[in-house]
């Protein structure tokens, strides 16, 4: 009886008491304010990021993905300009592989690609390594080759086809006083191709040099001492030290410039003036991107139009591919 009482007023239990049963793991507990709380903590934790993502997710899909598809369920498709789509298979495909206007757009945007790309990138080269010493004015100097990018496509475009005027330009006229006979320009096919390109260059040149102005100032100091150390002169210690170290953003704007040659499209179209949709009078600078919207907004033609797109878009998968390869090697020649 006094075992019974004890443990009644808080002492020690009877050991004829039954246990106590203690809550099994795994139990449900009952709800209160608490175990909202972290339910509620836990959910906050895991649905944030997503919500921060999701307007660009969404943003993407309509105005990136949801074109995308369309366009190439489209080049599947005979469409006029206001009608109703047809289902011709690949028919807009082949279209392309015989007709003579798509490999001529292809081999200018391959030229006028590679005499724009390469001596951009030397400049841009050249230019970064004169910056990357010190010199008086390096900030309003740094400044002032990013301006031709600054500044607007229709602008630099109209300035240089008045330079390159063939009647009465500034080009033609410096060529005069030298001895050469006027050059054609507009209608020729080199001089038109090598004019625009002047204008993609003039633009990029200084954009692509402080990318590589950056990357040249991460190189370590210890590497240009110990090439001096061995007597390297400036040149060597660029070609030695400075290429190699820099090598993937090399490759980078290499990419770069080649995806902005392939979408090639402001400066021809202002360049050639009434005739610039087509490409000149002879479509003898006319690039994909020109191709492109004269088949989908001159000639009403959707379908081929988005066969255009979407083998632009296989070049540009195609580039992409031989950037991972080519990075793939070079580290594994860096590894080894």
């Amino acid at each position: 009886m006094a075992t019974s009482v004890r443990a009644r007023n808080g002492g020690s239990p009877s050991p004829d008491a039954p246990p106590s049963r203690s809550p099994r793991p795994g139990a449900r507990r009952p709800d209160g304010p608490s175990a909202r709380r972290s339910r509620l903590y836990r959910w906050d934790l895991k649905a944030t990021p997503y919500v921060f993502v999701a307007p660009f997710f969404l943003t993407f899909a309509a105005f990136g993905l949801f074109p995308l598809l369309y366009t190439g369920w489209l080049s599947l498709n005979r469409v006029e300009l206001g009608g109703d789509p047809q289902w011709r298979g690949l028919e807009n495909y082949t279209g392309l592989a015989d007709s003579d206007f798509f490999w001529n757009a292809l081999l200018n945007t391959f030229t006028i690609g590679v005499i724009s790309t390469v001596p951009q990138l030397l400049m841009a080269l050249g230019l970064a390594h004169l910056l990357n010493y010190k010199l008086r004015g390096r900030g309003f100097f740094r400044v002032a080759v990013l301006a031709p990018y600054a500044t607007s496509i229709a602008a630099a475009t109209l300035v240089f086809a008045q330079l390159f005027n063939t009647d009465y330009g500034l080009i033609n006229s410096a060529l005069g006083l030298v001895g050469f006979d006027p050059v054609d320009w507009e209608s020729s096919k080199w001089p038109a191709q090598i004019a625009i390109s002047t204008i993609v260059t003039w633009r990029w040149t200084g954009y692509n040099a402080l990318i590589y102005l950056a990357a040249m100032q991460a190189v370590p100091q210890d590497l240009y001492e110990a090439a001096a150390l061995d007597g390297a002169s400036r040149w060597r210690q660029f070609l030695s030290v400075t290429i190699p170290s820099i090598r993937p953003t090399i490759l980078f704007t290499v990419i770069v410039s080649t995806i902005g040659a392939t979408q090639l499209f402001g400066e021809p179209m202002l360049y050639g003036g009434s005739v610039g949709i087509s490409g000149g009078s002879g479509n003898q600078f006319q690039t994909l991107s020109l191709l492109m919207y004269e088949k989908g907004w001159v000639t009403g033609a959707l379908g081929q139009a988005s066969a255009i797109a979407w083998v632009m878009l296989l070049l540009l998968l195609l580039v992409g591919g031989v950037q991972s390869l080519v990075a793939r090697v070079n580290r594994k020649k860096l590894g080894g």
